[in-house]
């Protein structure tokens, strides 16, 4: 049951009650192949249905161990040069894919009107560290460099996704601002992202039960990714942050990794970066493919593209 201290939505609270009474096993039970199902499975019941695209197709590029599994999508058949967005999606490192990503891909095409690149990284325990930083780079370099394959002229990147996607958004960045590729990023968008260590947060404690992203589930995701938490790579802010393009972040006032998105944003005030930091009350880590179950969701989606839209406008 969560925590009734907290402000918890009406619809947040049915979904939480939802999930405490059909007693599924945490990730970290299961296992990664299981969790994967079982996150395909939560987003063909929860997620809202996908916006109809123009253009959305698959394709590949080349990586570091291989061809890279990509999705492009796009609101219009034909464009003028401009910028594309990458999105990368969530999951820990271990879970997530193109499918579960789908409708979100396509909700931002549609809410931006630009071309969206959907990444299928390596994923952890089979690729550990750095094997996903290592993916995110090459596609973003590629799709810099605007490739034959889009027939779109890309003139700079807007990088986004959510929780280990929006940490993986922030590392993609900082590489791209250290060694800059073909275009520059022009915005940088993380959802509730991992930034930093979450362990001491105050919201890894108050959140850490109860409202779907677990401690448990952290803790089984980080030894599934291994890595350094020293390296800046694995956790950004502990690299230097000072070279870092217009943000937009977005928390979920109920995720235990809220503080560490609260923590980035105010590091970049601080270092004089342009910073929009919007924090939704009473939602859940995940809402943002979660869209069917927690209708109120959608409406936070939209403020965070909308604010997205304005920095693109700004800068493009």
């Amino acid at each position: 049951m969560a925590d009734t201290e907290h402000y918890v939505r009406d619809d947040v609270r049915g979904f939480l009650d939802m999930l405490e009474a059909m007693g599924s096993k945490g990730v970290e039970e299961v296992g990664a192949e299981e969790a994967r199902q079982q996150m395909r499975a939560m987003g063909a019941v929860a997620e809202a249905a996908p916006r109809t695209m123009a253009v959305q197709r698959d394709l590949t590029c080349p990586g570091p161990a291989g061809p890279i599994p990509l999705r492009f999508y796009d609101v219009k058949a034909e464009r003028a040069p401009g910028p594309c967005v990458i999105f990368i999606h969530g999951g820990g490192f271990v879970i997530g894919d193109l499918e579960v990503y789908h409708a979100l891909c396509t909700e931002i095409s549609h809410h931006l009107d630009l071309p969206v690149i959907s990444v299928d990284y390596r994923l952890a325990p089979e690729h550990p560290f750095p094997a996903a930083p290592d993916d995110c780079e090459a596609v973003a370099r590629w799709l810099a460099a605007s490739p034959a394959e889009l027939d779109r002229t890309i003139t700079g990147l807007v990088i986004t996704g959510d929780s280990a996607g929006g940490n993986l958004t922030i590392v993609t960045t900082n590489q791209l601002m250290n060694e800059p590729a073909d275009v520059p990023v022009i915005v940088q968008a993380p959802i509730y992202p991992v930034a930093s260590d979450t362990s001491q947060h105050s919201s890894f404690a108050m959140f850490t039960e109860g409202f779907l992203l677990t401690g448990a589930a952290m803790a089984w995701f980080n030894d599934q990714y291994g890595g350094d938490a020293g390296d800046p790579r694995h956790t950004p802010m502990v690299g230097d942050c000072t070279n870092t393009p217009p943000t937009v972040v977005c928390t979920a006032g109920l995720d235990p990794l809220r503080d560490s998105g609260r923590e980035y944003a105010a590091h970049l005030v601080q270092l004089g970066t342009e910073v929009v930091y919007l924090e939704f009350p009473g939602i859940i880590h995940g809402f943002t493919t979660l869209r069917k179950a927690i209708p109120s969701g959608q409406r936070d989606l939209e403020a965070f593209l909308d604010a997205t839209k304005l920095m693109v406008e700004r800068y493009r």
